[in-house]
């Protein structure tokens, strides 16, 4: 359904704040880093589950807010031109993953994203499946091997170590010398301290301000990008260059004018695929499985479907599995990985009635814009029949964007959702999963969208009958 324009804000006219002229300013500011770090949707107007358009001033900067679907298709699509990337989020990434297709711009994001589109259609991510299915399977072993009695587990972190898995099985798979551990744990310890970037981008700190998880953070983003960048130059000397990212990568020539992409990019943009990669899809999985404990109809649904589509010896037909991915899709409503998209005006734009000057903040709150009062009924109710394909036909495309949309729509969106399909697919018809206390995790915004303090779940294997 569409939403009619809403009511506009006003905006406050009370100067920004700045860090500039003494840090003994910074103690004006402190619940504002605090809300950052905590949770930045809780500073959030609440007029943005409601309205279509809000203008506010957020954490002392004038934002547009922006909930209505056509607006949204505005915004993203016949307006992308005109729009460049938010400082307080590519500060927190670049660090680390440099100047690839998440956190570059203008003619370097077309390049590179030209070139890594290939690499992600739908025949070459099917042929990752075997991988994904291997690292799955490696998980529902581990979890057999403890036992019917076994204390719970942290979700969260089960599929972290699950999808990090599948990362370097088909991003890296023939680097022999790779530590899994401490990769994975460096991009964790990176990760972890993102919201704390953000905090202080926001409020006008200088980018060497240290904060919790600084110094960590630098040794992780070198490690990070010093493994991946001898990767990439190994690869390159060997000769070698196989089906794996990497291989794909190193053979993929730009459609205008065939360049290759350098060392330098390879390392951005494998770093941006690990970290995006990983992280969403292992934070949608928990979340999944934390749903289909509170409503055991929707997860026997799953597991008839996912036992009715295995073929002998290969494997469940993951395109067979059409209930089962609404589930995802209902599970990235209520819980989108990233659930704020910004963009920052390069030049002055009307967006429907409004006018918006240059150099403004606009926001879409994807969190907002999945349980806005106008687009959804009973927008905080589970229910994967929202994703029937009549329903889907019937809503506004840009109502529901758990991947973005526009020219920077997530290059990976088909590999994640295939991603959960083949793990599911291995876990559910062998495990049940049930909920240690009565209430959901607090879900944070910290790049992406975590639930608080893990996903522990009793994990007990599934009798067949």
């Amino acid at each position: 359904m569409h939403s009619t324009p809403g009511s506009t804000f006003p905006l406050s006219t009370a100067a920004p704040p700045s860090f500039k002229a003494s840090m003994a300013e910074a103690a004006a500011f402190p619940r504002l880093v605090q809300t950052v770090v905590r949770n930045m949707i809780e500073a959030w107007p609440a007029e943005v589950y409601r309205e279509s358009l809000v203008e506010a001033r957020f954490l002392g900067r004038k934002t547009v807010f922006v909930s209505d679907p056509r607006l949204i298709h505005e915004l993203l699509v016949t307006r992308a031109a005109e729009l460049g990337r938010e400082e307080f989020l590519t500060r927190s990434l670049k660090p680390a993953l440099g100047e690839g297709i998440l956190t570059s711009d203008g003619e370097r994001w077309k390049a590179q994203r030209r070139t890594a589109a290939p690499v992600f259609r739908h025949d070459r991510v099917k042929e990752f499946v075997p991988a994904m299915t291997g690292a799955a399977a490696a998980t529902r072993a581990r979890w057999n091997a403890r036992g019917a009695e076994a204390a719970p587990l942290d979700l969260l972190d089960e599929m972290m170590r699950t999808t990090f898995d599948i990362i370097v099985a088909t991003m890296m798979s023939d680097e022999a010398g790779l530590d899994v551990g401490a990769f994975g744990r460096a991009m964790n310890a990176y990760l972890d301290q993102t919201r704390w970037k953000m905090a202080l981008t926001l409020v006008g700190a200088p980018a060497w301000m240290p904060h919790p998880g600084y110094f960590r953070a630098v040794a992780a983003a070198r490690y990070l990008r010093g493994t991946v960048a001898s990767a990439v130059e190994q690869r390159r000397l060997s000769g070698r260059t196989g089906t794996d990212l990497l291989g794909l990568m190193l053979q993929a020539r730009d459609p205008e004018g065939g360049a290759a992409m350098s060392d330098a990019s390879l390392t951005d943009n494998l770093l941006t695929f690990i970290a995006a990669g990983h992280e969403t899809t292992a934070i949608t999985l928990a979340w999944t499985l934390w749903l289909l404990a509170e409503h055991p109809e929707v997860e026997a649904r799953v597991v008839e479907e996912i036992r009715a589509a295995a073929r002998t010896g290969t494997g469940p037909d993951l395109e067979a599995l059409a209930y089962t991915r609404q589930v995802i899709m209902e599970v990235m409503r209520l819980y989108p990985p990233a659930p704020l998209l910004v963009r920052k005006t390069v030049a002055e734009i009307s967006l429907g009635a409004t006018r918006i000057p240059a150099g403004r903040s606009v926001h879409v709150p994807v969190y907002a814009l999945h349980r806005h009062a106008r687009l959804w009924s009973e927008p905080g109710r589970f229910d994967p029949d929202r994703f029937a394909p009549a329903a889907c036909a019937a809503r506004d495309r840009y109502a529901y964007m758990p991947f973005g949309a526009g020219p920077r729509i997530c290059i990976g969106m088909g590999f994640a959702m295939t991603e959960c399909l083949a793990i599911l697919a291995e876990l559910l018809p062998a495990f049940r999963f049930g909920r240690t206390g009565p209430g959901r995790p607090d879900a944070r915004f910290s790049v992406t969208l975590r639930p608080h303090g893990g996903m522990r779940m009793l994990v007990t294997p599934r009798r067949l009958h």
